[in-house]
């Protein structure tokens, strides 16, 4: 699927981005406008150099959001073919040479400015890009996986409370913000965020529209964080339905981390 703004939006700004599909079941997002690209956690060389090659496109510059092999792997290949820009997370270790960026920081790109956000939870160090207020488009969030359309990513490195923190800074964003994750896990997380929410009617419609798209082919994302507000468990870990179903499982979890934490948990065991 391809997001192109509508045609009034177009003539202030000709930046589209598209998901590439990668590996089993990532994402990667390419942006562009006026034959210059940058693309967003290439785990995956191929995917990216024939989208490139059928555009007409050149690659300007790569974002990272953190270090797992199927968000880096296709760096190496990608440099040594365009001597583009690599930016990622200060402090976790990426295909050198890397610009570190942490917190504050903006990269100017595209003609657009995208702010450094630390999302830590995921992997210690992983950060999210987001478009600084555009005037003229849609505001993009590029959030690795921290954030997924109904769930969010695994405590690999952090703890419950940093992730938590994180998500909350993502729900923080404006709700048209267009959500872009890394991986296709929509459907399975609605899953389980139907058995934490059985009676959210958004969560059922929205579902239900997930799983059309997806016969047909077409990719669930972006999501908007208005819509993960409404449907995603762990944005919505202090609502009373979803407190009430967390602790039916874990009595002992009381506070916003304790009952985060065993709803993360609930996740990783659900099948």
């Amino acid at each position: 699927m391809t997001i192109v703004p509508s045609a009034a939006t177009k003539r202030r700004s000709a930046l589209i981005v598209e998901p590439l599909p990668a590996l089993s079941d990532n994402y990667i997002w390419l942006l562009h406008r006026d034959g210059e690209a940058w693309v967003v956690d290439p785990g995956d060389a191929s995917p990216v150099q024939h989208a490139l090659q059928k555009r007409g496109l050149c690659l300007q510059g790569i974002f990272l959001t953190h270090h797992h092999a199927d968000h880096v792997g296709g760096v190496h290949a990608l440099r040594s073919a365009t001597a583009c820009r690599v930016v990622g997370p200060a402090g976790e270790p990426l295909p050198e040479p890397v610009e570190p960026v942490a917190e504050g920081d903006t990269i100017e790109a595209l003609g657009q400015h995208w702010r450094v956000l630390e999302v830590p939870g995921h992997t210690a160090g992983h950060i999210a890009y987001v478009n600084n207020a555009p005037l003229d488009g849609p505001r993009w969030l590029f959030c690795g996986d921290t954030l997924f359309s109904g769930g969010c990513g695994r405590l690999f490195e952090g703890t419950p409370a940093q992730m938590l923190a994180s998500l909350d800074r993502l729900a923080a964003l404006p709700g048209e913000t267009q959500v872009c994750c890394a991986h296709e896990y929509t459907l399975s997380n609605l899953r389980f965020a139907r058995a934490v929410e059985p009676d959210n009617p958004e969560l059922a419609a929205y579902a239900q529209a997930c799983q059309a798209r997806r016969e047909v082919g077409e990719p669930t994302l972006p999501s908007t964080i208005a819509t993960e507000l409404g449907i995603n468990p762990f944005l919505r870990s202090r609502e009373p339905t979803v407190r009430r179903a967390v602790q039916q499982r874990d009595p002992a979890a009381r506070s916003d981390v304790e009952v985060f934490a065993a709803l993360r948990r609930w996740k990783d065991g659900f099948c």
